[in-house]
């Protein structure tokens, strides 16, 4: 068993790293929205080739983080707790692939950002990509508060105690 100093410790270190991480799903979002905008205005294909490139380097970034970084402390974080994680907590993890899955296909169509043919196929693959990050954020942010938000409040209950 952990002390309650060691389990603030890590509840700390895990909200300063999905603080960080939430940061970066911002700038996803942004680089996500400016590529659509280049590709709804007709931008120079050099202009959009930046963009896609750019917004791939964070998509993948983005979901790396979450699969090699966060949801690993995310779950260590539940596990350090008494009743360890929720069963819930690895339906959410399969619902998280699953969009992963259709981000690497999107990354893969588009490997090469100066390819006329990937670029061809943004209209139609964007808005798929966008339905899909749209799902992933929202099971993300469940999973958060299911792993993480409720040991912040079990470490305040367990602060409370005599």
């Amino acid at each position: 068993m952990f002390s309650r100093t060691g389990h603030q410790e890590h509840h700390r270190r895990v909200e300063a790293l999905v603080q960080r991480w939430l940061a970066e799903r911002q700038a996803l979002i942004v680089a996500w929205t400016a590529l659509q905008d280049a590709q709804r205005g007709n931008a120079a294909p050099a202009t959009l080739s930046a963009r896609l490139e750019a917004f791939c380097e964070i998509l993948m970034d983005y979901v790396s983080a979450g699969h090699f970084e966060v949801y690993d402390e995310l779950l260590a974080e539940a596990e350090r707790r008494d009743d360890g994680p929720a069963p819930a907590s690895q339906a959410l993890l399969g619902r998280v692939q699953a969009t992963t899955d259709a981000v690497i296909r999107f990354n893969d169509l588009c490997e090469n950002p100066h390819d006329a043919a990937a670029l061809a196929q943004l209209p139609r693959e964007l808005p798929v990509l966008g339905l899909e990050l749209e799902s992933r954020f929202q099971t993300e942010d469940r999973l958060i508060a299911l792993l993480h938000d409720s040991a912040g409040s079990a470490a305040v209950t367990a602060d409370d105690r005599p």
